[in-house]
């Protein structure tokens, strides 16, 4: 029995399906690697054949596209016409290649595919290009020939990510400038990493990166998946990024796209050779019903060979450190996961399960891992699948971590419906800390989903227009402000403090950025205004926002500083919802919440280690901008109770003031 099933005897009912899945894996696996003769590593080779390729002697090129009858390339080198010289050769296997002299193209020329098939032809930009850029005045896209005479030689050869915790910056190149434009890779390397660096993250999650025709999807609608975007700089400029990151010891991921792809014909691979399944499905399954986009499909080897290139790709050839692969509920489920309730084991295993979605998953996570055994695999799953973030040998996918989605949907829910009376610590407790034992989580109090027009970030949802008018720190203050700081503050560090593997915060948010992020669209005239971060409201100390921001970088010292704490149980001391009181222990650290609006408590007491404890955060102190009704100087001893000395255990008598936390530290 696999050791999924074992630990889990809830799931031994749906011991056969788990199997299955399990032998399937293994056995595309022997298929695609011919038994084993070649490794995963060696298969998803795909970008070292197909693409342009420059040798000694001559350029090569090579496409996949079986249902083509003729394929030609065009480019600045021949005005664009199609010329016998530039014909692509039919080979076996619906492969075509081209050879050239040397002196036929140089690096920095723009080029097309004109694909031919039974009926028609078209413009194509290849498949496996690694540069696309696009013309600032027509908008058209074009591959380019990126062959730089001095190729980017990376300063760090090897380099290990931090994972104790695992701290994520989820951040976008373009909208991390502060004017009203698209950022670049070069302005993030000097403005924004040093920020996140003196900030205590150890991790960037970087999105947008694979090309995408339309900016404002965010990155989500990816028409070349081994081109990195161009509107954000050149291949060196991100390479030149990630080297920085790491001789700063931040790790960098990508959020990859493997879900879906753009329907777009002439950018993308919507009907790259003149027909509808080269790459994604056929009939009804071809488009997802609610993304405007197509279904990959994976039960195809040549489609399995693209995206498993496409992670080693990024893996090798720009040394990212692992990946976020994003919409894996679609890929999970024939439903895409769409009108489905997940309320119990039987909702997962009812057929609905895609098993060649699954397959390509768990060989993508193998893949990654053998190429390199440090890298980081996140998913972000929204269902609850059992197993995501399991090891491959004990029937789970092979992920590293799955991102924790209902804790920030979980404080959407009590901020918006629940009146501050009724914000029960049991609940909070329990929504932070309801999860799989044998898999890590992400835990988040808000991503970039919560800062979407159509949306609201915690501090917007907690201060309002008083943001507006009421954030200066001469100006007066107001009620809504107050309470917003107060528990921005306390929702991160009772989120922070309750991770079983990392923490992510997406750019700005750390010091509650007062505005939404809104990419330019015809709705609003094009406008740069809100997709963009204003990095001087945290600068400027006359403003309030710098509090906020101060205390996510001691949050996060404070965590980092606490060796395996991550790791370390979570042990409830006292909650008590009547009081609002919530507290904890990890290691030798005791985390205090008092969630009530209006009651303070003195002398309250609950049992913990017996001995003398210190304050090492409180989100009351002025510092962060509270009103420092404690004296955080004083040590805090156990009282003795003798019903309990045995077991090493002592009354801890504090004040708790109302709308604060703090974290104790047992120093004797």
């Amino acid at each position: 029995m696999l050791k999924l099933i074992k630990n889990d005897p809830w799931l031994e009912p749906y011991a056969e399906a788990i199997e299955g899945r399990y032998d399937y894996v293994l056995k595309r696996e022997a298929a695609i690697t011919n038994n084993g003769k070649i490794t995963l590593s060696d298969f998803a080779s795909g970008h070292l054949y197909f693409g342009l390729h420059k040798t000694a002697r001559m350029w090569i090129f090579r496409e996949w596209a079986p249902n083509a009858t003729a394929i030609y390339m065009v480019g600045d080198f021949n005005n664009w016409q199609k010329q016998d010289d530039y014909r692509l050769n039919r080979k076996d296997g619906g492969e075509w290649e081209l050879k050239l002299p040397l002196s036929k193209i140089k690096h920095g020329d723009l080029f097309k595919l004109i694909m031919c098939w039974n009926g028609g032809e078209a413009e194509r930009i290849p498949a496996w290009a690694t540069r696309v850029v696009q013309d600032d005045h027509t908008k058209i896209f074009s591959a380019q020939v990126w062959f730089p005479e001095v190729p980017y030689e990376f300063r760090k050869k090897t380099f290990k990510p931090k994972t104790d915790p695992l701290l994520i910056y989820e951040c976008h190149i373009g909208m991390a400038a502060e004017s009203e434009k698209v950022g670049t890779y070069e302005e993030f390397r000097l403005n924004i990493l040093p920020r996140i660096k003196e900030d205590g993250y150890n991790t960037i999650q970087i999105m947008a990166i694979q090309e995408h025709p339309y900016y404002g999807s965010f990155g989500y609608h990816v028409s070349s998946f081994f081109a990195a975007s161009s509107r954000f700089g050149t291949p060196d400029e991100l390479k030149h990024l990630i080297d920085d990151a790491h001789g700063m010891g931040i790790a960098v991921i990508m959020d990859i796209v493997h879900s879906h792809a753009v329907k777009n014909e002439v950018e993308g691979l919507g009907r790259f050779d003149g027909s509808y399944s080269q790459y994604f499905h056929e009939g009804d399954r071809r488009e997802h019903p609610a993304w405007d986009s197509l279904n990959f499909n994976y039960s195809k080897d040549e489609v399995m060979h693209f995206l498993l290139s496409n992670c080693k790709y990024w893996l090798e050839e720009y040394k990212f450190d692992g990946f976020r692969f994003d919409g894996v509920t679609s890929m999970l489920y024939y439903s895409h996961g769409l009108g489905d309730n997940f309320t119990g084991y039987q909702d997962y295993f009812n057929g609905n399960e895609d098993g060649d979605a699954i397959c390509y998953l768990t060989l993508a996570n193998k893949l990654i891992h053998e190429v390199n055994p440090k890298a980081i695999t996140i998913a972000e799953e929204v269902s609850g699948m059992p197993g995501l973030a399991a090891k491959i040998k004990d029937g789970g996918y092979g992920f590293d971590y799955r991102m924790a989605m209902n804790i920030p949907d979980y404080w959407i829910k009590i901020i918006k419906e629940r009146k501050d009376e009724d914000w029960h610590p049991t609940g909070i407790f329990w929504e932070l800390t309801n999860r799989r034992e044998d898999e890590k989580t992400i835990s988040y109090a808000e991503s970039h989903d919560q800062a979407l027009v159509g949306d609201k970030t915690i501090i917007f949802r907690l201060i309002d227009a008083d943001m507006y008018w009421y954030m200066s720190k001469h100006y007066g203050s107001s009620y809504q402000t107050d309470r917003g700081i107060a528990l921005h503050k306390i929702i991160r560090l009772v989120t922070a403090s309750t991770i079983n593997g990392g923490y992510l915060n997406f750019m700005g948010n750390e010091f509650g950025h007062p505005e939404w992020v809104d990419f330019p669209r015809e709705g609003n005239g094009w406008s740069y205004k809100y997709a963009r971060r204003q990095w001087w409201l945290a600068d400027n100390h006359d403003l309030k926002y710098h509090y906020l921001g101060d205390f996510d970088k001691a949050m996060l010292a404070l965590i980092s500083s606490i060796k395996g704490f991550q790791k370390s149980p979570v042990i409830r001391l006292w909650d008590k919802d009547e009081d609002q009181i919530l507290a904890f222990m990890r290691e030798d650290y005791i985390f205090v919440f008092n969630f009530n609006p209006g009651q303070s408590f003195v002398d309250y007491g609950f049992l913990a280690p017996e001995g003398k404890y210190k304050v090492v955060l409180d989100t009351d102190s002025p510092v962060f901008g509270g009103n420092g009704l404690t004296d955080d100087s004083i040590e805090h001893f156990t009282v003795s109770d003798e019903l309990y000395h045995k077991d090493g255990k002592g009354w801890l008598k504090l004040y708790i003031p109302a709308r604060t936390a703090f974290v104790l530290k047992k120093i004797n």
